[in-house]
């Protein structure tokens, strides 16, 4: 491959010690050329505006702008870059998140060289790449039934434990009795496959199945 045809990379990861070998790691390989690197996604946004890379290989944690929406912006002002995320979380809300943000393929930071440049030439073709572990987790959450939808009741139930309210406190805010509130939150439970409030609350966000924000009556 002729120098002038490599795919140029930016690179962003805010472990300087994982990005150094990830310089490194690419930087051995004839097909790819590093043009920048950032520990953060305001500053990677900006390398991508300037350098307009074929490919802005990306970290999902940073701070100043994260993973997906450094992500978003990249997709919303240069479509041209694609977007390869590297990290290593690997739940399906990091998942969905990044894969809705537009993210063209998203691997796990276990992955071997081999597989990591076969991957940023395939996303540069446009291609959608996942890790085997990211494509099970998908494809397990499609083939389960779609998560019921919670009531208005039960969102409200819900929203005041977010609150941090007992059951006797979300009572008297909803004006229903202790043991309605108790009947509600085992129906909750049931929905979300979870044993405990605290639970219920995280995988209720997870799914955007109750709103942010304080919906009081």
């Amino acid at each position: 491959m002729a120098p002038n045809d490599r795919l140029r990379i930016v690179l962003a990861d805010d472990h300087t010690v994982m990005r150094a070998g990830l310089v490194a790691l690419l930087s051995a390989e004839p097909s790819i050329e590093i043009v920048g690197e950032a520990g953060d996604g305001r500053a990677a946004l900006s390398l991508v505006a300037d350098l307009r890379p074929d490919v802005a290989l990306l970290d999902l944690r940073m701070p100043v702008l994260d993973g997906v929406g450094t992500t978003e912006a990249i997709v919303a002002s240069h479509p041209g870059t694609r977007v390869l995320i590297l990290t290593t979380y690997d739940t399906d809300a990091e998942i969905e998140r990044a894969v809705e943000a537009g993210a063209t393929g998203y691997l796990l930071k276990d992955a071997t060289r081999e597989r990591l440049v076969e991957a940023i030439h395939a996303a540069s073709r446009g291609e959608t790449v996942l890790a085997p572990r990211v494509a099970q987790r998908l494809v397990a959450r499609m083939r389960r039934p779609a998560p019921a939808a919670l009531t208005t009741r039960e969102e409200e139930v819900l929203r005041a434990v977010a609150d941090g309210l007992s059951n006797a406190e979300i009572g008297a805010r909803l004006f229903i009795g202790e043991a309605t509130v108790k009947t509600h939150l085992l129906r909750i439970f049931a929905k979300l496959d979870v044993a405990d409030r605290t639970r219920a609350v995280v995988v209720a966000m997870e799914r955007g199945l109750l709103r942010r924000g304080t919906d009081t009556p």
